[in-house]
């Protein structure tokens, strides 16, 4: 069956509000929710970055069926991997077995701001190697010292860890690496609804399946709102750097080099990309492209803080209600 999420967006919401929210998103019926780990917002319209981790700690507590997941962290620059295997096992705990670990190469929005530099892209895969090397090796809470080509451990211990561990989902993007991750994850998450991720994540030797051991998490983002054309508006002030791709958006340092790159996209180009307004069937076939190709889970971005409410009040149950009746069983 496919699950629907809620995304906890912390580039447009403060930590108070974001827990109200999964409280909210939970009673409407979502299946799991998932946090965005950022230093920064992508835009300044946005407005917000509370850290992540602190705000996931009190929606475990806050909440109690929906799975938590963090969508992404880069656990390779701002955090180091020993300091990520900690926090990890510790929300795992304190969600009682509902977190999984989302981790992804990074953007240098978030990541440039401990003045370490932003590495090329295979440097920052081999990076997440590692660290996905050292996460899993204090997870079995033996004493680890680890000597890598980017990272070092001296006998580092996690000494509080869940009994059900901590399954990881690694994002990917291309086939360099899918051929990578796919045997090092649990889980596959992506960026765009792209089948052939998942049937190249399917071929990789040593690869948990998907469709059966392994879960396909993706995200899109909405608009809904009663008016279309505020939605639309909305949508272009808040999310018209989504357009820019990955392979740009993993570069740019700052808001303000997003607002440059983004200066010439017209809310028009942003409706074309994200639905808007209330017509929920239209939601409904946006959302389709994933579970078509071969998505699992979907986590939703409804945009704009100040329609979280309304949205959950009103149109998240009937939403939910059309996208299982659509989705495949």
């Amino acid at each position: 069956m496919t699950k629907f999420g809620y995304t906890l967006m912390t580039e447009q919401s403060g930590p108070r509000e974001l827990v109200r929210y999964a409280v909210a998103a939970e009673e409407a019926g979502f299946d799991f929710e998932v946090s965005s780990d950022h230093y920064s917002p992508w835009l300044t319209e946005q407005g917000h970055a509370p850290y992540a981790w602190t705000v996931l700690g009190a929606v475990a507590q806050a909440t109690e069926r929906v799975g938590l997941m963090t969508y992404v962290t880069c656990p390779t620059i701002r955090y180091h991997p020993a300091v990520v295997a900690q926090k990890s096992a510790t929300l795992q705990i304190l969600a009682e077995g509902r977190f999984t670990l989302g981790l992804g190469s990074g953007e240098s929005l978030n990541e440039h701001v401990v003045g370490e530099g932003w590495p090329a892209i295979q440097d920052r895969q081999e990076m997440l190697r590692e660290a996905v090397d050292i996460i899993r090796s204090l997870h079995t809470g033996e004493l680890v010292d680890y000597r890598g080509e980017y990272f070092q451990v001296d006998s580092a211990r996690v000494w509080d860890l869940p009994d059900e561990g901590v399954e990881i989902g690694l994002a990917v993007a291309g086939n360099r690496a899918v051929e990578q991750f796919a045997p090092l994850g649990d889980h596959l998450i992506g960026v765009e609804p792209d089948a052939d991720l998942i049937s190249g994540w399917n071929k990789v030797e040593g690869a948990k399946q998907v469709g059966s051991e392994a879960r396909a998490i993706g995200q899109i983002p909405i608009c809904w709102g009663p008016d279309k054309e505020a939605a639309v508006a909305k949508a272009h002030e808040q999310f018209r750097w989504f357009g820019g791709g990955w392979a740009v958006n993993a570069d740019l340092p700052t808001p303000a080099g997003f607002a440059g790159a983004t200066q010439f996209v017209r809310a028009e180009d942003v409706a074309g990309s994200i639905p808007c307004g209330p017509d929920l069937d239209a939601i409904v076939e946006s959302v389709s492209a994933y579970w078509k190709a071969g998505f699992t889970d979907i986590a939703l971005v409804q945009i704009g803080d100040e329609d979280q409410d309304r949205f959950l009040a009103e149109a998240a149950g009937p939403l939910l209600e059309k996208l299982r009746a659509a989705a495949p069983a």
